[in-house]
Parts: structure tokens; C-alpha cells; sequence
């Protein structure tokens, strides 16, 4: 999607308002024109001085100001995307209820852009009855509810509410602009139940001691955050994860390739998509210590015995139900092309699954990276898809098979 359109972000009057920051520029340096409308409590949290240096425009706060250029519609009305950075759960209130006391109100009331909204507040404030209703009511408008995340809120309290990351917001947002634009309806997968595994698993050797890998969950993340957006009821069977999960999903926690396979078995019967993003360890420990193992007690050397863990992509493509779409990750260090890609279609034989996600990685790309590069091949083994950028736009370009 190429740059060069004009973004209104809007800042609401919380914390996380200085991350706002950070969605501004990132939208500048793609080269949109961006104008920030500001609430006025908005700017006790981030300086004007800011906001106007960061997106080379003035900062425009005041329902007052430019009476005569109308510019309490005008700003609407020349917006191709609007994004507000933190919502709080006040300004979403406003939003559901169309209140347009404030410039920002009035600029969403005047545009036919699409709206992005990026919730930060108190966990006990996200989970009230208010303000569910709320984000439902937008959500059934067509307005794109990205995150709130679970993880440090301000002060020591910590759980739902958290602003979701800039990058992931200005995917989202971008997605769902691209989506306007090419006529995909933002709800495309209403009405879907669709099953994703995320994370790494972990293999226990003693109680302290694991079998690992690097993956973040990042991938997997976005794939449930998207889905849900776009109108899925999503059940994120998480493995490990090192990053905040959507509270717009059903989290099932899992540690072991075992415990994975459980769950994913249990919840794929009546699912309408599964995607297993997740890395799943190819051995497991034969014997899992009570106690610590000790070096005094093994010497020098340690010989562990391995034995294999169950094809869950496999055993799934297996007992799939008819209409039940099956997509699988092959993440591989294979630095040539075509070697990767002979790679990815070898593993489509051996799993069945209807797609497989095919990306290389290494010491510095796809694990616990922000970006990432793939390549999708159907059952026949062609190249459907191919996609790079954010994991989140990857996440949308990946979905786009499902919907």
C-alpha cells in the first residue's frame, strides 16, 4: 500500500498518551500527512511542542479554533484514516454514545474514514459492563478495536487495559485501510471460531530446567488480535508466550508439546479454521527429574535421552472435519530460496495441512522478531501468498485465505 494519505490520529487524555507519539511518526516517516487532534487532557500527559515537531503540522485542540475554514469538519472530512491513541474508557463512552462536545468528537463524526481505536485504561475499567457494551456497540459499526494488551498498567497494577504497541496499532490500522480500499469488509470473518496456537514450547528436564525455543509468540499474537478484529470468535491456545495477549480472545495457557496437543485437539472439533503458529518441540526428555539435576552428580558430560513428541499438525490434518481449513508454519534456517521452499513443500506431504506458512529463520530474523517474511503454499504445493512487513500486516495478508 503505497503512502502519501492523510491520518488523523487523536490523543486521549491518559498515560499512554506519550506512545502516541510514536504512532505519529511512524505514519510520517511512511510519508502520510498526519494531523493530531488532541483532547485538551491529552496534552497534560505529551507537550504540543512534541506532537508539532514529530508530524510537521500544528496540533489542533480547540472546537473554536478556525471557525471560518470550518475545521471542526473540515479535518474529518480530508481524512483517508483516523487512529486515536490511547482511547480512554471516557473518550469511547463519547464515541459509542456519537457525543461531539470536544474537536476530536466532531472530526470522527464528520469522516467516513475508517477508525481505529486503541483502548488504555484500568483493568477493572476495561471489564465494566459500560464499557463492553461500548466497545461492542463500535465494534458492530465497523470500528477496529486493536488490543488492549494484558501487562504493566500504571502504578504497580498490572493485567487487561495495556495500550497495544505503536507498531501493532499502525498495522492494524493500515489493514483495516487496506481492507476499505480493496472492499474487504472489516467483519469478513464474522461468525468464524478459529483456533491458533502462539508461542514456544518448553520440554521439562527437572523442575527448573526446560527444553526450549526462541519464539515469541509475536506471530501468533497478531494472527489472534487480527482475527478477532476482523468479526472471529478466537481461541488462542498460548505456549510460552513473551508478549502481551489480546483480551478480544479466549487465552488457553500451555507449556509442553503435550499440553498443546491436548488443548488444540479439544478446541479444533468444532472450529472453523485452525492455525498453528506455535513452535512446537520435535523431542521431549524420556525422563523428567523430581529434583534438580546436579553437575556434582552427572561430572562433566551430560547424556539426556530424547524421545519424539506427537505430529500435531499432522494428527490434526488427519481428523479434520469437512470445510475445516488447516494452516501450518515451517520455520527454517535454509538460507537459499528454492531449498526453502522445497523444504516447505516436502513438509506439506508429510502434514496434509491445506496451507503451510513457509519463513527462514536465524540468529537475528522470524523468532522474537517485530517483522517477518513468508511465503504460503496451498496443498498442491503453489505459491499462493507471499508477504512481508510487520508480523501484523503478515497476520491479515495470512487470514485473507480464511476469509
Amino acid at each position: 500500500m503505497s503512502s502519501g494519505r492523510t491520518v488523523v490520529v487523536g490523543i486521549t487524555g491518559g498515560i499512554a498518551a506519550y506512545k502516541a507519539v510514536n504512532v505519529v511518526r511512524a505514519f510520517v516517516l511512511r510519508g502520510d500527512t498526519v494531523h493530531v487532534v488532541a483532547t485538551p487532557a491529552a496534552l497534560r500527559f505529551v507537550g504540543k511542542p512534541t506532537l508539532e515537531a514529530i508530524s510537521r503540522n500544528p496540533v489542533h485542540t480547540d472546537l473554536y479554533e478556525g471557525v471560518a475554514e470550518v475545521r471542526h469538519v473540515a479535518i474529518g472530512q480530508s481524512a483517508d484514516l483516523i487512529v486515536v491513541a490511547p482511547a480512554t474508557a471516557n473518550s469511547i463512552a463519547k464515541l459509542a454514545a456519537g457525543l461531539a462536545d470536544d474537536l476530536l468528537g466532531n472530526t470522527i463524526l464528520a469522516s467516513t474514514a475508517p477508525l481505529v481505536i486503541a483502548p488504555a485504561m484500568h483493568t477493572e475499567m476495561w471489564n465494566n459492563p459500560a464499557t463492553v457494551a461500548n466497545v461492542a456497540t463500535l465494534r458492530a459499526r465497523g470500528v477496529t478495536i486493536v488490543g488492549p494488551g494484558t501487562g504493566p498498567l500504571t502504578g504497580s497494577d498490572t493485567g487487561a487495559g495495556r495500550m497495544a504497541e505503536p507498531d501493532t496499532i499502525v498495522a492494524a490500522a493500515l489493514a483495516a485501510l487496506a481492507a476499505t480500499e480493496n472492499g474487504r469488509p472489516q467483519s469478513d470473518l464474522a461468525g468464524k471460531r478459529i483456533v491458533i496456537t502462539a508461542g514456544g514450547t518448553r520440554e521439562p528436564l527437572d523442575p527448573v530446567r526446560f527444553l526450549g525455543n526462541r519464539s515469541s509468540g509475536k506471530q501468533g499474537v497478531a494472527l489472534a488480535e487480527s482475527a478477532a478484529a476482523r468479526g472471529a470468535t478466537v481461541i488462542l491456545i498460548a505456549a510460552n508466550l513473551e508478549v502481551p495477549a489480546p483480551t478480544t480472545v479466549q487465552l488457553l495457557l500451555v507449556s509442553s508439546a503435550l499440553d498443546l496437543e491436548r488443548a488444540v485437539t479439544e478446541t479444533a472439533a468444532d472450529a472453523d479454521a485452525v492455525i498453528m503458529a506455535a513452535a512446537v518441540a520435535d523431542y521431549r526428555p524420556a525422563t523428567v527429574r523430581a529434583d534438580k539435576i546436579k553437575k556434582d552428580d552427572t561430572g562433566d558430560s551430560l547424556v539426556l535421552e530424547l524421545t519424539r513428541n506427537p505430529d500435531i499438525l499432522a494428527g490434526l490434518a488427519a481428523g479434520k472435519k469437512p470445510g475445516q481449513v488447516l494452516i501450518g508454519f515451517a520455520a527454517e534456517t535454509e538460507t537459499d530460496p528454492d531449498l526453502l521452499l522445497a523444504l516447505g513443500r516436502a513438509k506439506l506431504a508429510r502434514k496434509g495441512c491445506d496451507f503451510l506458512v513457509v519463513n527462514r529463520v536465524g540468529w537475528s530474523e522470524g523468532f522474537a522478531s517485530d517483522r517477518n517474511e513468508v511465503r504460503v503454499l496451498d496443498s498442491a504445493g503453489d505459491i499462493v501468498c507471499e508477504a512481508s512487513g510487520t508480523k501484523m500486516s503478515v497476520a491479515q495478508r495470512i487470514l485473507d485465505l480464511i476469509a
